[in-house]
């Protein structure tokens, strides 16, 4: 690479931004493009415009890996229109590869790790001083201070996330994420507690809390300030009017969390708790460290504290040794709980885990066919979940202009989305909606009138 002007310095350059994961990616997209800003960059409208080109990447799925290389490779020529012009990819890909992806794809320059992010402007400084690629991958140099994003949320900015803690100390015998995120470290209160101020003077409403094994946060400056805790902590601010969180493990859903659900206003009627399988013989495999029953015993509690609370989960089809008495215990299970919906996929090895050694795999056909299965009840059940909220008033958060023409969208407590009918400029306002029709994927009604105080408990949410 030719050395830049003015040495390694990234003042007046400009960057983008391309995001490829879940919310904890997205969130830390927000985190670098802090950083750059701070260190002079400016943000690029386009792919194009942009000197700098980062991508914030994902492994947890084979999918979304393949997404990453499939869009590194087209990112070739964009590198080579401009001799300038910088590419780094950052995230889970990022760290679980390290220098196999240079190797792999030799024009990225920059390839970093998540607990590098609050360095990326140092590495881009690097490489322009040097013209030496750079490749940071270790799990040891952010602190969780560096996990503090108070400036940025996301969009729509009524709505935006907030991560607690990360990592994970699980080890599922599937799941790559201790050895890409490194082990659970949680953030101080203080700085949660600075971080959502600020984003309420921003204007939002609704803050999601992040981890990937969210309620096992434990304060590192206070031991026995779990997660209940701190939802009470962050609930009482004065201005959020909702708190959501995910991702959750059934084994650290504790009596006293699940006591927070109908005692915390703020606190959304929606808990998304991944069950993976129903049978017992594969959860051990993959090492949940729960049985059927027991994840079955803690629904029926949160059910007996907050009748009305819509519950989500993941599911994995084709997980190695899995016979047909296994997924048919599965179906059994969604059949029994009747989820609000399953996010749910074909297993896919990944590289560095022990199910990745296996050699009982499930053929990619029989995968494919117990996953159609699966979706297709699942679509029975949520089409018929959304019905039985026709004529309900409900609370919703309007996120701005439905794609459905002349209407208003946003969600309701419990995480359905929301088009109605509303004259004016309804965005960022709670409202209370008719529902006059449940769809497969959503609600439709007409607005019934703006919330300026808040209602009364009544049924499944709150009406005037």
């Amino acid at each position: 690479m030719r050395h830049q002007e003015g040495g390694g310095r990234v003042e007046g350059r400009t960057f983008h931004l391309e995001t490829i994961g879940c919310q904890m990616n997205e969130q830390d997209s927000l985190r670098i493009a802090r950083v750059l800003c701070e260190a002079g960059c400016r943000r690029a409208t386009s792919r194009n415009d942009a000197d700098i080109l980062i991508v914030n990447t994902c492994c947890i799925r084979q999918k979304a890996e393949e997404k990453v290389y499939s869009l590194l490779g087209r990112l070739r020529a964009w590198k080579g229109d401009k001799a300038d012009r910088v590419l780094a990819v950052g995230g889970c890909v990022a760290q679980n590869e390290g220098k196999r992806l240079q190797e792999r794809m030799p024009h990225v320059d920059i390839v970093f790790g998540p607990h590098h992010v609050s360095r990326i402007h140092r590495y881009l400084q690097r490489y322009q001083e040097t013209g030496d690629r750079v490749t940071e991958v270790s799990l040891v140099v952010d602190s969780v201070e560096d996990l503090e994003c108070p400036g940025v949320s996301s969009a729509p900015g009524f709505r935006a996330y907030t991560t607690i803690m990360e990592g994970c100390n699980n080890f599922c015998s599937y799941c790559i994420v201790p050895y890409v995120r490194g082990r659970e470290r949680s953030r101080p209160v203080a700085s949660l507690r600075r971080e959502v101020l600020s984003l309420l003077s921003q204007g939002v409403r609704e803050i999601t809390l992040l981890g990937q094994n969210v309620n096992a946060y434990r304060a590192p400056d206070r031991p026995e300030f779990g997660f209940a805790s701190l939802l009470r902590e962050l609930g009482s601010i004065p201005g959020l009017d909702r708190i959501r969180f995910t991702t959750s493990h059934p084994k650290d859903l504790s009596s006293e969390l699940i006591g927070c659900f109908g005692e915390l206003d703020a606190l959304c009627e929606h808990v998304h708790l991944p069950v993976q399988s129903g049978s017992d013989r594969i959860l051990t495999r993959m090492n949940r460290q729960y049985t059927v029953q027991g994840y079955r015993d803690k629904i029926d509690a949160l059910r007996a504290r907050c009748p009305d609370l819509a519950i989500t989960t993941d599911v994995i089809v084709g997980f190695p040794g899995e016979k047909e008495s296994d997924f048919q215990q599965t179906l059994d299970l969604v059949d029994a709980v009747q989820f609000d919906g399953i996010f749910s996929f074909k297993f896919s090895p990944r590289e560095g885990t022990r199910a990745a050694k296996w050699k009982d795999s499930v053929p990619e056909e029989v995968k494919k066919a117990e996953l159609d299965v699966l979706q297709g009840r699942q679509r029975k059940t949520g089409f018929r979940k959304n019905q039985a909220l026709e004529g309900h008033i409900l609370e919703v958060l309007v996120e701005g202009a439905s794609r459905e023409g002349g209407q208003w969208m946003g969600r309701c407590r419990t995480n359905k989305v929301v088009n109605f009918c509303g004259e004016g400029d309804l965005s960022g306002r709670l409202v209370w909606v008719r529902i006059d029709r449940g769809c497969q994927n959503s609600l439709t009604g007409s607005l019934f009138q703006t919330i300026s105080t808040g209602g009364r408990a009544v049924g499944d949410e709150r009406v005037p």
